[in-house]
């Protein structure tokens, strides 16, 4: 009954590196030092560790352990020689209080012996020890029937609700095993005689695994109201706690469902929570309220507001486009001369356009008077000095949101009419439910004063299926990281279209890195020596993740086919590579390419 190998502990460490804890973790527990002072016994991943350990150290040091003849109590007191020497050197090194024989650290190693006749005989003895019961556990999944067979039989007897709830971690790791099934059927078992609140500790554990059983346990055997899986749903950072909950939740909503169900759903920062709110909305009969989430900033929450709101009569497309024309350079008192704005750089802003030729632009004055305003329109006067508009003086502005970042609403919050608010989910929304013609809604959105607006305009081109390559180049320049990030992905299908000695000269350190990687992406999109040339050119740069990039892509080109053979300039550019290849894979290289030869 001997384990043929030696099982990789569950921290991961390497087993010379166990060897090297090994000889103190056995020494400490066959000197009689109890379990809580060499194990973290709360932790489940130290018991089996400790089994992977003790099997490890009775290959190099076998005397160390118990054997049969102690366990079975057919010995004296003392296990071996070597085990009474160490208890004297620990006795005169730690003092005596530290070191003396202990039947119950012994047993903890005997139950982790690589002979299974010492492990079945530790079990019977095991009964009388309660702080043994992990080892039970771990014995329960053991690779010998008669053991495994002997650990199950006391494991079944011996585990109630305070133990269930205390082993539950480790029992669910046991349960990963081969033969830890065992476990985890009995874990259920007891757990579902014991009363709903002997569960609380489980549902806020730190092991995600007990937390996913805890709730599939709770909501299979009802232990929890409605008002507490939304509110599960609403907290737990699991994926799969939310979906459950969520999905339980649903099924139990009504017409006369409450706010304490339905609130912590609609106000939930996951996604997943959210939607399952806003469906519950029109089983509650409250679809009006699912309007609000059309310009919600997750795209699956748009997707079930939009079914609510259908299935209430309401095409939810006229409210994007009216949304999205408030959203236009008239919302901002500006006039749409048809022209794009530039964009100022390093601020996000948009540059009022050029006056045509002939057209002089009216100087700004600051006289002190308000200034003019458009008729039946009153305008606000110029600020005295120190003074930031929109303020009183002696109060403090709130900041403007930094580059690349959106006033994103809060959940639930839609657009406000005739207000100034960037709602990039209203924008995004258009594209998911309209049409190629809505598109001429979202063409003045690039210029938006709001990098999340511009990047969501981006995105709904995209969608829609009218990106115009001439148009969203200059985005590429934007001082948002997101902005250039969608547009970069739009322009991919037409990356071969785009200029190339343009791209290359933003390759360059002195532009912003968002725009240096667009720019090597849609290089390496590109066709013939092109992709090689822009990788080369970032061999050398300083970002590590660049030149990582750039020395993938080095590795990955391949002469396509129709390039000229014999080029002189990729031959130039693999001999500056010569440290990404073995000379064969380089010297093969350069035969495809047809120089070199």
């Amino acid at each position: 009954m001997t384990e043929p190998t030696v099982e990789r502990p569950a921290s991961g460490a390497p087993l010379r590196e166990v060897r090297a804890g090994t000889e103190s973790t056995v020494e400490r527990l066959a000197s009689g030092v109890a379990l809580r002072d060499v194990l973290d016994v709360g932790a489940p991943g130290s018991w089996t560790d400790l089994d992977v350990e003790v099997r490890a150290s009775a290959r190099y040091r076998p005397g160390l352990l118990p054997g049969l003849a102690w366990v079975e109590g057919r010995s004296g007191s003392t296990v071996s020689s070597l085990i009474a020497a160490t208890v004297g050197r620990l006795r005169r090194e730690r003092g005596a209080e530290d070191a003396v024989e202990s039947v119950e650290p012994l047993l903890a190693l005997a139950l982790c012996h690589p002979d299974g006749r010492v492990r079945g005989a530790a079990l019977a003895r095991a009964r009388e020890y309660p702080d043994l019961l992990p080892l039970i556990v771990v014995r329960a999944a053991d690779w010998a029937e008669p053991v495994r067979e002997a650990a199950r039989e006391l494991l079944r007897d011996v585990l109630d609700v305070d133990a269930a709830v205390a082993l539950a971690p480790l029992i669910l790791l046991v349960g990963r095993r081969g033969r830890g099934d065992f476990g985890v059927r009995l874990l259920g078992e007891v757990l579902r005689r014991a009363p709903g609140e002997r569960l609380g500790p489980l549902y806020g554990s730190a092991d995600r695994t007990v937390r996913r059983f805890a709730h599939r346990l709770a909501v299979a055997e009802g232990l929890l109201s409605p008002a507490e899986l939304a509110r599960a749903a609403a907290r737990d950072g699991d994926a799969v706690i939310q979906d459950l909950c969520a999905e339980a939740v649903l099924k139990t909503v009504s017409a006369d469902v409450g706010d304490d169900v339905l609130r912590p759903l609609l106000t939930a920062r996951n996604p997943r929570a959210r939607s399952s709110g806003v469906t519950a909305l029109r089983r509650a009969g409250r679809a009006a309220e699912a309007e609000r989430f059309l310009t919600d900033r997750s795209a699956v929450v748009r997707a079930c507001a939009r079914y609510v709101v259908r299935r209430l009569g309401t095409d939810p497309l006229p409210l994007y486009r009216a949304w999205c024309s408030e959203l236009g350079p008239e919302a901002g008192g500006e006039r749409d001369t048809g022209q794009p704005r530039e964009l100022k750089r390093g601020t996000g802003q948009a540059r009022e356009p050029k006056p045509e030729a002939g057209q002089t632009r009216e100087p700004k004055r600051n006289t002190g008077q308000p200034r003019e305003s458009a008729p039946g329109r009153a305008r606000e006067p110029e600020p005295e000095a120190g003074q930031t508009r929109g303020s009183e003086p002696g109060q403090v502005r709130e900041p403007e949101p930094e580059i690349g970042h959106a006033r994103e609403p809060e959940s639930g919050q839609g657009p406000e009419r005739g207000s100034f608010v960037p709602v990039p989910g209203a924008v995004i929304g258009l594209a998911e439910c309209g049409e190629r013609a809505d598109a001429v809604l979202l063409w003045p959105l690039l210029a938006h004063p709001v990098p999340a607006v511009r990047a969501r305009a981006v995105a709904g081109l995209r969608l829609l299926d009218v990106v115009d390559a001439g148009r969203l180049r200059p985005l590429l320049e934007d001082p948002a990281p997101g902005v250039v990030r969608e547009t970069g992905l739009a322009l991919l299908p037409s990356a071969q279209e785009l200029p190339a000695d343009w791209l290359m000269e933003r390759l360059g350190e002195r532009w912003p890195r968002h725009v240096r990687v667009a720019a090597f992406r849609l290089l390496s999109a590109g066709y013939g020596i092109v992709p090689l040339r822009a990788a080369v050119e970032l061999l050398e740069d300083p970002d590590p993740k660049l030149r990582g990039w750039a020395e993938q892509a080095v590795q990955r080109w391949h002469p396509p086919a129709g390039l000229p053979g014999g080029e002189a300039e990729v031959e130039a550019l693999l001999d500056r590579c010569t440290h990404l290849f073995s000379s064969y894979v380089l010297r093969r290289r350069k035969w495809e390419a047809g120089v070199g030869r």
